[in-house]
This record gives C-alpha cells, sequence and structure tokens, in this order.
C-alpha cells in the first residue's frame, strides 16, 4: 500500500505545489512509484509538469463527479516513475456539485484505493484554503506535509492547520500523522527568516524536516518550462535542497509518522 503525502496550508504562496512536483520528481528519481494529484483548481501542478490545465482531457474533476475512475485520468510526465492526476479550473465547481452527496468528504479516498497499490508515493496536493478538496485530501492521506513560508505569522497559520488536522483525524481519518513540516522561501540574509525557523523548531521540535528550502530564482523559472527542477536545473540550490528532503522522506518513510 502507497504512502498517501496531502500537501497542504491554508496560505497560498507558501510552496506546496513546489514541493509537490520537485519532491515527486526525486522520489521518482530514487526509483520509488510516484503518483501526484493536483486536488487545486488553480491547476498549477499540471501545468507545471508541461500539461494545458485547460485541455486536460479527464481531470480529478471528472473524478470527484463520477465522470470517470482515477485510473482512466492518470498522465504519465518525462520523468520516469513519476504519474499525475491533473486538475482543471472546473474543479471549482466540485463543492457546489456535491453539496448534498453523501460521503463527499470521502469521495476521493475512495477513488484512490483503485490506484494505490501500484504506488510507493501518492502526493496531494491541496488548494489554499481549507474546504471541500482540502478535507477530501486530508481524508484520503496517510500522511501530511506542512510547507511553511519563512515569515512573519507563519506559526498562526500553522496552528490553524494542524486544528483542521486534528478535526478530520478525529471524524473521517483516525490514523492521519503529519508526516513534517518543511520551511521554505528561506533568505539567509535576513533575521527573520531564521527567527521564523527556530520559532517553528522550538514549537514542534520532533516535526521539522532537518532540510530547509531557500528563496531560489531556478525553482521559480521551471513551472513556466513545464519542467520539474531537477529536469531544468539538478545542480541550483533548490534542487540540492529538494534532494535532500526526498532523502530525508525516504528515512521518515520507515518509521511512523509524528501526530502533533
Amino acid at each position: 500500500m502507497s504512502r498517501r503525502i496531502a500537501l497542504a496550508n491554508q496560505k497560498g504562496g507558501v510552496g506546496k505545489t513546489t514541493t509537490a512536483i520537485s519532491l515527486g520528481a526525486f522520489l521518482a528519481a530514487k526509483g520509488e512509484r510516484v503518483l501526484l494529484v493536483d486536488v487545486d483548481p488553480q491547476a498549477n501542478a499540471t501545468s507545471g509538469l508541461g500539461f494545458d490545465k485547460w485541455r486536460v482531457e479527464r481531470s480529478t474533476y471528472d473524478v470527484f463527479i463520477g465522470g470517470c475512475v482515477a485510473g482512466e485520468a492518470i498522465l504519465s510526465t518525462n520523468r520516469r516513475g513519476l504519474e499525475l492526476l491533473g486538475a482543471s479550473p472546473h474543479l471549482a465547481a466540485v463543492e457546489v456539485e456535491l453539496a448534498g452527496a453523501e460521503r463527499r468528504e470521502l469521495v476521493l479516498r475512495e477513488a484512490l484505493t483503485q490506484v494505490a497499490d501500484h504506488y510507493d508515493f501518492i502526493l496531494l496536493d491541496c488548494p489554499p484554503s481549507l474546504g471541500l478538496l482540502t478535507v477530501n485530501a486530508l481524508a484520503a492521506a496517510t500522511d501530511v506535509i506542512v510547507p511553511v513560508q519563512c515569515e512573519y505569522l507563519a506559526l498562526e497559520g500553522l496552528s490553524l492547520l494542524l486544528n483542521t488536522i486534528e478535526r478530520v483525524r478525529d471524524s473521517l481519518n483516525p490514523g492521519l500523522a503529519v508526516f513534517g513540516i518543511v520551511m521554505t522561501m528561506y533568505d539567509p540574509r535576513t533575521n527573520l527568516s531564521e527567527q521564523v525557523v527556530n520559532e517553528v523548531r522550538q514549537h514542534y521540535p520532533e516535526s521539522v524536516f532537518r532540510t530547509i528550502i531557500p528563496r531560489n530564482v531556478r525553482l521559480s523559472e521551471a513551472p513556466s518550462y513545464g519542467l520539474s527542477i531537477l529536469d531544468y536545473d539538478a545542480a541550483c540550490r533548490g534542487a540540492t535542497s529538494y534532494e535532500a528532503l526526498a532523502e530525508e522522506a525516504l528515512e521518515r518513510s520507515g518509521a511512523a509518522a509524528m501526530p502533533v
């Protein structure tokens, strides 16, 4: 059975999609079978891997509304071992379309059950909200990775997300655990970045990954070419940091994930 990891944070611009794509690419490069599931109507993970989000024939939207099964919507990427269940902007309508549906929080979990045995890791890229799509991803996941930007009020947003994870654990997914907190967009030139890292580590010492992801222009450029950072510039600081994160994730995957 695969390890299913939701990348979640209700704040936008913290590096969820960059982390999902980069971690998925490096895990695949290390021989893991990886499925990246785009659960965000912005579909940035889909376009970031070179697909036109407006022209994806079958997407997570179709899976949610019963238009197809998950296996019919999976796409191969240019990175061997990394596959994509892409999104389209139509996904934004799911919350309305499933408003009266029974077990609507469990649609994604049930859909992924059909393909889970084909992968070692399933990474779920969540939208920057705590709505139905994110709840579906958390209900489908075994674990959560929380990207946290090194900026003011980072702890406040982290606390809100961890409360949501606790509610999902209580009501929908008792086994859900925090796989790790990854600090992103670290700028060594500022005192603030160091202060935020220290503060988060002080509050959650067992959960924060050793690896810190720096601000790096190459990470920002890669999606515009439809490439992961591994395939765009494997030698840049952003790439070497995500390779280290993948190695640390493989280390952690051999141990129980940590409740927070």
